[in-house]
């Protein structure tokens, strides 16, 4: 789905790992990146790197699997600096700025096209004390937490992709995102500011896997520090600058 902390990557960097260890040849069939219209967020420090962020990319990076592969070998990311043998598929009749819808949903948390694109949104709530709605039957087109003062509610519930969500039984207050306009070209970082300034314990509104998300220990200090969204965003610019630079040697469409 097109976001740094969407996990596919990270296993595509392991697969091309192995492939290149034991003489194997790495084959992509390439699909649309349905968030490949723009680039945008935090370049990860990888100080932070995990499995939820492997490379020094920004959370919406705009690149198709393949050209991420590509990206991947080009900049000697596998360890002991190993090429892998790969292969990319090419699309056809396919550029960044086509709108794509994909025909199934990528994960059962994901379930339509407005959830994909809110997700590089609200996946930074995944490291705090707010829900997005995991649980119910809008996952990632709503956030909310018991504290928030707002007339909208859900109530997350035990099921099918998600055994123990946040808040589970608990009615929950927040913003219902189902009408938003669908086609974003940017990250909000408005709703996560709001939720963090309307918590009653500031202490405990970030979790440790918020670093992680973020790439940096930067968002969250910004976000104490009461930083401005301007300001945070102007500080990811020189970093997606080079980002773009460097994305620019690997790009196929």
């Amino acid at each position: 789905v097109g976001a740094r902390f969407y996990t596919y990557i990270s296993t595509l960097h392991y697969v091309m790992e192995a492939a290149a260890e034991n003489n194997k040849a790495v084959i992509v069939l390439d699909r649309p990146n349905p968030n490949a219209h723009y680039i945008d967020g935090p370049v990860l420090d990888t100080n932070f790197k995990s499995f939820i962020g492997m490379h020094p990319v920004p959370v919406v990076y705009g690149m198709t699997i393949g050209e991420y592969g590509e990206m991947i070998n080009g900049e000697y990311w596998l360890k002991d600096s190993l090429q892998a043998d790969l292969t990319v598929i090419k699309l056809k009749n396919w550029t960044h700025d086509k709108e794509y819808v994909l025909p199934i949903p990528p994960s059962p948390n994901l379930p339509n096209q407005l959830s994909i694109y809110l997700y590089p949104s609200l996946c930074f709530f995944e490291g705090t004390e707010v829900s997005v709605g995991r649980g119910t039957d809008y996952p990632f087109q709503h956030f909310g937490a018991p504290y928030l003062d707002y007339e909208y509610s859900f109530t997350p519930i035990s099921g099918p992709g998600s055994k123990y969500p946040k808040y589970e039984n608990q009615i929950c207050f927040g913003i219902d995102l189902k009408n938003e306009k669908e086609y974003f070209s940017s990250i909000n970082l408005e709703w996560l500011i709001k939720s963090y300034n309307e918590c009653p314990d500031k202490n405990s509104f970030f979790n440790n896997f918020f670093d992680k998300l973020a790439g940096n220990d930067k968002l969250r200090k910004q976000i104490i520090s009461n930083m401005s969204i301007e300001d945070i965003k102007l500080s990811w610019q020189d970093d997606l600058l080079e980002f773009k630079k460097k994305r620019k040697k690997y790009l196929i469409y």
